[in-house]
């Protein structure tokens, strides 16, 4: 299996690890990939804009959302959770406070009892639209693969080479709580550098910085797809458990995905 694009508006539903059956809500190009970050690690694989992309309208997703949810009512299907996830950074959309208002209306008309998710990786949460419409969500989960800067950026190759992780801690310091933070471990080369996040050095920053910022949760996981960058290498669940119980140590919630 190789990288892939997610080619429609809402897709799914899909079971995913964390979430449960998801309906996924993808505001950017369908045959493009675009982000604030470029992570090695993306399922999407990495950034690239064809000369000719539709990002969709506002009404456009409401439709597609609407017509999609009222179609799994008629058909009695199950639906745990309603996500924003798709071909890049969904918080990158210019109408992406309206879209999740419009998408709370859509779930409490149809499936009141679903939770809906973010998936961000945080780089655009010092907007104050962003930052409130994350607040007004079920379930805000926002990326922090490392609390150390040299790994931020070989790792997740954010867009701004001003982006650090004292930015990032005192950021999502802001929503006092109010989110869920989700790391992916694991190991390999990069350009013929070392990387690895679960060596004692980064876990004793990365666990220093969720006592400062004290999520509702924190999400850890590894990787279960294919990856662009070919030399990454799956944490194992032993060394996610290990990192677990140190959050929990914290009186944190904490969850593993393999």
């Amino acid at each position: 299996m190789s990288t892939f694009l997610f080619d429609k508006i809402v897709f799914g539903p899909v079971q995913s690890r964390r979430l449960g059956t998801s309906l996924g809500i993808n505001l950017l190009p369908v045959n493009a990939k675009i982000c604030t970050f470029n992570c090695q690690y993306c399922e999407c694989g990495f950034n690239f804009k064809p000369q000719e992309s539709h990002i969709p309208s506002r009404n456009e997703v409401k439709n597609e959302l609407r017509n999609m949810l009222s179609e799994m009512k008629a058909d009695n299907k199950k639906l745990d959770v309603i996500t924003f996830a798709g071909n890049g950074e969904p918080t990158m959309h210019t109408d992406f406070a309206s879209i999740v208002d419009d998408t709370i209306a859509l779930r409490n008309e149809f499936f009141p009892d679903a939770k809906i998710s973010v998936l961000s990786n945080s780089t655009l949460i010092h907007k104050p639209t962003v930052f409130d419409a994350l607040n007004k969500v079920d379930n805000n989960i926002l990326k922090m693969d490392s609390a150390i800067d040299t790994t931020i950026h070989l790792l997740n190759q954010p867009g701004s080479s001003s982006f650090s992780a004292k930015w990032l801690i005192e950021h999502l310091k802001r929503f006092n709580g109010n989110l869920i933070l989700q790391t992916l471990f694991l190991q390999g080369e990069i350009d013929g550098k070392h990387i690895d996040n679960t060596t004692a050095e980064e876990i004793k920053a990365w666990l220093n910085a969720i006592q400062e910022i004290r999520p509702k949760q924190v999400m850890i996981y590894t990787l279960a797809r294919d990856t662009p960058a070919q030399t990454l290498k799956k944490a194992t669940y032993k060394q996610l458990n290990e990192i677990a119980g140190k959050v929990k140590a914290l009186h944190i919630e904490v969850s593993v995905s393999e």
